[in-house]
Formats: structure tokens, sequence, C-alpha cells
């Protein structure tokens, strides 16, 4: 791997881990608290200056519920905005109490599986 690489992978890591940070409303100081994990370090990863091992980065991975990939593969800013409005949906549903459970079998769910299952569900509420 070439320096341009290895910098290269860094600023595709920081992005990936900005980005997850903010969808899950997470600070880097949430970081270091959860994960042990020291201040510097998760500064340096979300600055580009530090590419974490392997084992920190299953650790990150574990912690947001994603692949390890999804921190380390660049992705389409496209596919950036349908996971924020995905993210944003799946918020909506988590804080109506009613919607709890779907909330939680959707996990793994495409944006339209969930719109469409809201919309069963809501077709149900109605014929009540």
């Amino acid at each position: 791997m070439t320096a341009t690489d290895a910098e290269r992978n860094k600023k595709v890591f920081a992005y990936n881990l900005n980005y997850y940070l903010a969808i899950n409303h997470k600070t880097q100081n949430d970081l270091v608290q959860d994960l042990k994990i020291t201040a510097s370090t998760v500064s340096d990863w979300a600055n580009a200056k530090k590419y974490p091992r392997v084992d920190k980065m299953q650790m990150l991975a574990d912690y947001f519920g994603i692949l390890k990939s999804d921190l380390t593969e660049e992705r389409e800013a496209a596919q950036l905005t349908d996971d924020i409005e995905l993210q944003e949906y799946l918020e909506e549903l988590k804080n109506r109490s009613e919607m709890r459970m779907l909330f939680s079998l959707a996990k793994g769910a495409t944006k339209e599986d969930i719109i469409q299952a809201v919309k069963i569900i809501e077709a149900l509420k109605k014929d009540e």
C-alpha cells in the first residue's frame, strides 16, 4: 500500500466514523466514555491522522451495529442521504409508543419496507 493509499484510507475511515457518530447522535467523548478509548486516539481517527487497528475497528462496528466495511469503504453520497433519511424515519418510529414493536422489527429493513409496514398498521388502526 502506498502512502497515498494509506492517507485515502484514513480519510475514508474518518468520514465514515464522523457520519456514524452524527446519525447515532454520538460525540467523540461518547466513544471515549463508552469504549474506554483515549480522547487523543478518537480525535486522531476522526481527523484522519490515524487508522485504527482491526480490534478497535470491530469494537466500533459493534458499537454502531454495523459492519467493519461500513467504516472502511467509500460510499456514494446518494446512499449516505438515503441512510440519513432512513435513520430519521426510524427515530420517528422509535419515539411513537405504538410503533416501538415495529421499530424493533424494522432493523435491517429498507426504507420502502418500513413505509409499507407503517401504511399497513395505520390502515388496520383505522378499521378499529
